[in-house]
């Protein structure tokens, strides 16, 4: 029991390092046109983090306790191995100012330790096809919604005043925050969910069926939310401030953009990197200005560390294992 706690307290650990990490997804482009300061920022974000507990289901959760590993093999060491590789991947890309996937790391670290101990026969293709696949596809879709809802925006707002253009979508802004941080909360506080499951399901504490228990739920929604108000505000500044110069208009529809992308993928299950969604909404509303108007060389710093994410990740994951089945 005393383990069970103590694993359970690590894979929190993980969740407000998440939102520590993140919290550049969720305000920095809120932050960067000066429509709020970052202090109440990451309170808007923190408690929009904490609300999407209520009512967005547990798909992704179901996806990452069942769907990347087969769950027979997930011991309390192959979990302890996945979350501090996960941890430790976010600390160093947070050192360095460059906006990882959080979800990634762990997927990736849950995989490497899996395969460290029983072979590369305990992965679930389905599941981890799923997630490759949309390693491409979100940042992609981010990145045209992003790019549409500009457009639209400068066509409808035409013929408005500058100031007026501001004004509006400064109040529009607060929306789309809120709405991104809504979908940021419900994709990222699940892969928790769904580490603290199956660690509860393996360990039979939830009987014959997998599910996801509210109280875990609620506990990773407000770590994640907890993580967000203390902020990471060196991604911060190469989220909104490096990529691309951002004005209100432009941060709506980034923000827009990428919570439907977030809170479309949750619905079906999908665990996508809520860092690869907003990086392509933020580089798509650039864009639709010029296309030397994004900074491309900070742009593919970003993607590096996107690549080397699952490698490195699985690698540390595998090395922290070993040691551990040496000891059991």
């Amino acid at each position: 029991m005393l383990v069970l706690v103590l694993l359970i307290l690590v894979a929190l650990a993980f969740d407000f390092m998440n939102g520590f990490h993140d919290a550049a997804n969720s305000i920095a482009t809120v932050v960067s046109t000066r429509v709020l300061t970052p202090r109440v920022a990451v309170v808007w974000a923190a408690f929009f983090n904490f609300v999407a507990a209520f009512g967005f289901g547990v798909a992704v959760a179901t996806t990452v306790g069942r769907g990347i590993v087969v769950p027979e093999v997930v011991d309390n060491a192959v979990i302890f191995a996945a979350l501090s590789a996960a941890f430790l991947w976010d600390l160093i890309t947070w050192h360095y100012g460059l906006p990882s996937s959080s979800s990634h790391a762990l997927i990736a670290g849950l995989a490497g330790a899996g395969v460290a101990k029983a072979g590369p026969g305990v992965l679930l293709p389905a599941g981890l096809v799923k997630v490759v696949v949309f390693i491409v596809v979100s940042p992609l879709v981010g990145f045209l919604l992003g790019a549409l809802f500009m457009v639209i925006a400068i066509w409808l707002a035409h013929r408005a005043t500058p100031a007026a253009i501001d004004r509006t979508f400064r109040r529009l802004q607060l929306v789309s925050a809120a709405g991104y941080s809504l979908g940021h909360g419900t994709n990222d506080a699940q892969k928790t969910m769904g580490i603290i499951a199956v660690l509860l399901f393996t360990s039979g504490r939830l009987g014959e069926k997998f599910y996801v228990p509210f109280w875990v739920i609620l506990i990773c929604h407000a770590a994640i939310a907890l993580g967000t108000m203390f902020g990471g505000w060196r991604i911060v500044r190469t989220m909104g401030m490096r990529l691309t110069a951002l004005q209100p208009i432009g941060g709506f529809c980034a923000e827009t953009a990428g919570a439907i992308a977030l809170l479309g993928s949750a619905a079906f299950g999908i665990p996508v990197s809520t860092t690869h969604t907003i990086t392509g909404a933020i580089v798509g509303v650039g864009s639709t200005r010029r296309f030397s108007a994004v900074r491309w060389g900070v742009a593919q710093n970003v993607v590096a560390a996107w690549i080397l994410t699952i490698p490195c990740t699985a690698v540390i994951s595998a090395l922290i294992y070993l040691p551990l089945r040496l000891l059991s």
